[in-house]
């Protein structure tokens, strides 16, 4: 069937928006740090692909993260949800006219981006997407060492900017991704312009090294 098969709607909340930037910036090369069932990657491989080829890395455990650990059912699921992103590329290549490549790195984000980096793709990507661990610390590293591979001019999507747990003590702020955000930003503003966006992501743009 020439269908896809995605079990939420989280990505249509921000596609909107994606609709304007991709087509404003046309990115050719693309990392993607948690891909889920693929519903952003296949979006991109449909938007993009209509127009030109596209490189595409997509990196994900398939594990689930810390706040899924209690959640058994949910873990048990992971290997499901592994295999509908599979059957949702393999839908998304019937969709394009346009070659493209997609390289899966089924391994945790720190590794992917260290290996990338070591591999000489520095300034090599034109959008990555900031969407694995909501663990302060892990986004902190994907937001540095991935603007490493940004490329000048290239943009930079965070998602669930304003997420946070219901933990029984409330709320923890090193188990949300705003705190490295705002960290990474501030520590950056000389180098990157924030987009003003009215979602749950934020949006830079690199403007030097």
């Amino acid at each position: 069937m020439n269908e896809y098969k995605f079990s939420n709607s989280w990505f249509q909340v921000a596609k909107p928006v994606w609709d304007r930037l991709l087509t404003d910036f046309r990115p050719t090369k693309i990392l993607e740090i948690g891909s889920f069932e693929g519903a952003s990657a296949c979006y991109m491989i449909e938007k993009l692909g209509a127009h030109h080829s596209i490189d595409l890395h997509c990196v994900d455990t398939w594990e689930g993260g810390i706040e899924h650990a209690a959640d058994g059912t949910f873990s048990a699921n992971m290997g499901q949800v592994e295999k509908r992103f599979h059957e949702n590329l393999a839908v998304a290549r019937t969709k394009v006219s346009h070659p493209f490549s997609v390289y899966v790195h089924r391994f945790r984000s720190d590794i992917v981006l260290a290996t990338l980096l070591a591999q000489g793709k520095a300034n090599y990507f034109d959008l990555i997407y900031v969407d694995g661990s909501h663990q302060a610390p892990d986004v902190l590293f994907d937001a540095v060492v991935g603007f490493k591979l940004l490329a000048v001019e290239g943009m930079m999507i965070f998602d669930d900017y304003t997420w946070s747990e219901d933990l029984p003590g409330g709320k923890d702020i090193l188990r949300c991704p705003k705190p490295a955000i705002d960290a990474f930003v501030n520590l950056n503003f000389r180098k990157l312009r924030v987009l003003n966006e009215p979602t749950n992501q934020f949006y830079v743009v690199k403007t030097s090294d």
